[in-house]
């Protein structure tokens, strides 16, 4: 079945919002096996019909979404009846339900609102339980005089088309595939690690796997890894990945580093402090982002100056002094004595040069040593070096960091024996 994507609005393509549509719709209908092939953007007005009218007759199925609210701009649903010649009639279960959604918000109907209720005739409508405007499906050939294929007209807003898609599109879908072979898709998230080493362990078994798609897409300090295929392609491809990357894959699910890291220490009763230099309080901020932190996490200092770290951390100003602010001496400091302080069976320590000046030829900038402490062991630091921008250079070493601490929580030399990630 080949499929397109066309989302409406010139806010999309003046950059005034993103698009956040086809990766939730991409992943909602790869369950049936089927793939989007083309995504288009197109203006409010004539671009849309122009558009439908080019890839009616490559097209088996196409979402619409945008353009069916009460406003001037929003004129999808019109153009849609005009190519299809089909008239536009007013739907009264959908004026009740408009009427006595604004009758509970004390909002006033007027003739723009009313639009919404206005479907192509012979259209399914599909019910908006999060705003007015319903969402459309057009069945293909729905004018036997106009050869067109199955159509969806669906609201632009998140929040109301994603629960609409789950409740009520996907069951039509379904419905269109009768015998098809189901499709799957897995991820492996791996930190700290570039995609061409990735690639480099694991890329030529993976692509002498018949069949099977792979794909690699890299971001700071973090490196997915995808499979699709069939049930064999995909049995075979897990084989080769966890053979060679069980060890360095810290989710196969949509977890982010700091939720794996949050969910392990819970799940061992264990806690965390952090003390932060170079990052500005970044890794604090990801972990307070996770819902169920505060059963884990007990501080966070930001010791950006030498003062900081002598005041808050009681870094010796001597050490400071013999081996500089950025030194693995310095961040193992600062790692036990956040320890110490807060309590905590955990702790990790940032020190760094960001850039982009500061540097010098013993310590580039990029270089940033991260340290880690926890109970009844010496504290330790490891160096790393991130010559990029600012901004990047602490989204790395947080995920440097969170990494250090995972590999540590997994190993089973924490404060209270051995662990698990699952």
């Amino acid at each position: 079945m080949r499929i397109f994507l066309i989302n409406t609005g010139t806010e999309l393509l003046l950059g005034d919002v993103r698009d956040a549509h086809l990766s939730f719709i991409a992943q909602q209908i790869l369950q049936f096996g089927l793939r989007i092939e083309e995504q288009r953007t197109v203006l409010d007005g004539p671009a849309i019909q122009t558009t439908l009218t080019d890839i009616f007759p490559k097209s088996d199925l196409i979402f619409v979404t945008g353009g069916l609210g009460p406003t001037s701009d929003d004129i999808t649903r019109d153009l849609v009846a005009e190519l299809l010649g089909l008239p536009l009639v007013r739907d009264e279960n959908v004026l009740q339900a408009i009427t006595e959604r604004l009758r509970k918000r004390n909002i006033r109907m007027t003739d723009s609102i009313l639009r919404q209720a206005d479907a192509p005739e012979g259209a399914q409508i599909l019910p908006n339980r999060s705003g007015t405007a319903p969402g459309l499906f057009l069945p293909a050939g729905i004018n036997p005089s106009l050869p067109s294929p199955h159509l969806f007209l669906l609201p632009g807003p998140p929040r109301e088309l994603q629960p609409m898609f789950k409740e009520f599109v996907m069951p039509i879908v379904q419905s269109l595939l009768e015998g098809a072979q189901m499709v799957k898709r897995k991820l492996y998230k791996i930190a700290n690690m570039g995609e061409s080493v990735v690639e480099t362990m694991v890329g030529a078994k993976l692509l002498a796997i018949p069949g099977l798609e792979v794909g690699y897409c890299a971001r700071p300090g973090e490196v997915d890894l995808r499979i699709v295929g069939n049930p064999a392609q995909m049995e075979a491809g897990d084989a080769v990945i966890t053979e060679s990357l069980a060890e360095f894959v810290f989710t196969t699910t949509d977890e982010t580093l700091e939720e794996v890291i949050v969910h392990c220490l819970k799940k061992q009763g264990h806690t965390l402090a952090i003390a932060e230099s170079c990052t500005g309080g970044l890794l604090a901020h990801r972990i307070t982002n996770v819902p169920g932190a505060s059963d884990v996490f007990l501080a966070g200092y930001v010791t950006y100056s030498n003062t900081a770290k002598t005041d808050i951390l009681q870094v010796e100003p001597n050490l400071i002094q013999e081996h500089g602010a950025v030194s693995a001496e310095v961040a193992s400091v600062m790692a036990e004595n956040a320890r110490k302080r807060s309590g905590s069976s955990f702790s990790l320590a940032t020190t760094g040069i960001a850039g982009p000046g500061g540097g010098n030829e013993a310590k580039p900038v990029g270089t940033v040593f991260v340290g880690m402490a926890w109970a009844n062991a010496p504290a330790t630091a490891q160096r790393f070096f991130f010559p990029t921008d600012r901004e990047t250079f602490k989204q790395m070493v947080a995920q440097a960091a969170f990494e250090l601490l995972r590999k540590q929580l997994i190993a089973g030399d924490g404060a209270k024996g051995k662990f698990s990630l699952r």
